[in-house]
C-alpha cells in the first residue's frame, strides 16, 4: 500500500529537514505574475524570484534517487531562465516539452497569441532511472484516414490534454466552493500529472510535489501506488488536499485514462489496475512543519 503524507508550511524549510530519497518532482510553482495568494508574494524581483526557484531546485537535486526525474513547469516567456536554474543547479536536461493545452489561445497585441507552457524535463545524471515509453491512441488529424494500429510514442510536444478552463471544460473535475466557484483556478488535470508519474516512475517509487495546490499530484500518485510527499504553505489547500486524499471522488478516478495508453508495452507493470485503491479512502496524517 502507497504513503501519502503532506506537509504544511515553506517548501525550502520542510525539504531542508527531509531524509526521504525522491525519484520524481513535479515542480508547478507561483509564476510570479503578481496573483494574489494569502501566503507567498508573487510579485517578486525577478532576481529574488529565481534565486528562490534556484534554492528549490537544489534542494530537490540534493534529495533525489541517483537518475531521478524533475519536471519543471513554467511560462514560455520563462524557458531561458528555467533551463539556466536546472543547469547551475546539477539536472541534465532531456526534454522541453510543449504543453499545448487544447483551449484558445491568449490573445496579445503587439506579438502572437500565447497557446502553450513549457515542461523541462531533467534528471539527476545523465541517464534516467526510469522512464518509460508510452503509446497513446490520439484522435487521427483531419484528413487522415487511416487509425493507428498499434498507438505512437508519447513525445515532447502534448496537445491531447486539456487545461481545466475556467469554463465549461472544467467539468466535474474542477474543485470548487460551496457557491460554486473554482477552488483554486491553477489546478493541474488529473491527465497531465498521469503522463508525467507514467512516464517516470514504477509501483512504490516516491513522488513529491513542492507546491502542492489542491493536491493532484498526489491524488494520482496514490492511485497509481506510487509513495507521495506534498508540501503546501496554504492551510485551506493542505485541508483540501486531505479532504481529496481521504475521500477521492469519483471525478478524480483515473481509470478512465487507462484505454489512452492501452498500447504501451509494460503498462501492466507500471499501472496495476487490478490493485487500485477503492474510491473511498483510509485517513491520512497531515503533518505539519511544527510537528516533532
Amino acid at each position: 500500500m502507497s504513503n501519502c503524507k503532506i506537509y504544511a508550511g515553506n517548501c525550502l524549510e520542510i525539504l531542508s529537514d527531509q531524509k526521504k530519497s525522491i525519484d520524481l518532482t513535479f515542480l508547478d510553482p507561483p509564476f510570479n505574475q503578481n496573483k494574489e495568494y494569502k501566503f507567498h508574494d508573487d510579485n517578486l524581483s525577478e532576481k529574488d524570484y529565481w534565486k528562490m526557484m534556484n534554492d528549490v531546485c537544489r534542494e530537490v537535486y540534493n534529495r533525489t534517487s541517483k537518475g531521478g526525474a524533475i519536471y519543471f513547469m513554467q511560462r514560455e516567456k520563462n524557458t531561458e531562465n528555467i533551463l539556466r536554474c536546472l543547469r547551475e543547479t546539477g539536472w541534465t536536461l532531456h526534454n522541453l516539452i510543449i504543453w499545448k493545452k487544447k483551449t484558445s489561445a491568449v490573445p496579445c497585441t503587439n506579438k502572437f497569441g500565447k497557446h502553450y507552457q513549457v515542461i523541462a524535463f531533467a534528471t539527476k545524471g545523465e541517464k534516467a532511472r526510469v522512464f518509460n515509453k508510452l503509446r497513446i491512441s490520439p484522435p487521427l488529424p483531419p484528413n487522415y484516414k487511416n487509425g493507428y494500429e498499434n498507438g505512437i510514442f508519447v513525445t515532447d510536444v502534448w496537445d491531447d490534454i486539456r487545461e481545466l478552463t475556467s469554463g465549461y471544460f472544467a467539468g466535474d473535475e474542477a474543485l470548487r466552493t460551496e457557491k460554486g466557484d473554482r477552488f483554486h483556478k491553477q489546478q493541474s488535470p488529473l491527465s497531465l500529472l498521469l503522463r508525467v508519474i507514467l512516464s517516470s516512475t514504477k509501483i512504490g517509487d516516491m513522488v513529491l510535489d513542492p507546491f502542492a495546490g489542491t493536491g493532484t499530484t498526489l491524488v494520482v500518485a496514490e492511485q497509481l501506488q506510487r509513495n507521495s510527499i506534498g508540501i503546501e504553505i496554504d492551510p485551506e489547500n493542505v485541508k483540501c488536499i486531505n479532504d481529496r486524499i481521504n475521500n477521492i471522488r469519483e471525478s478524480d478516478n483515473i481509470r478512465k485514462f487507462y484505454k489512452d495508453y492501452l498500447n504501451t508495452e509494460n503498462l501492466n507493470e507500471i499501472w496495476d489496475i487490478g490493485s487500485e485503491i477503492p474510491i473511498i479512502k483510509r485517513k491520512q496524517k497531515i503533518k505539519t512543519l511544527f510537528e516533532n
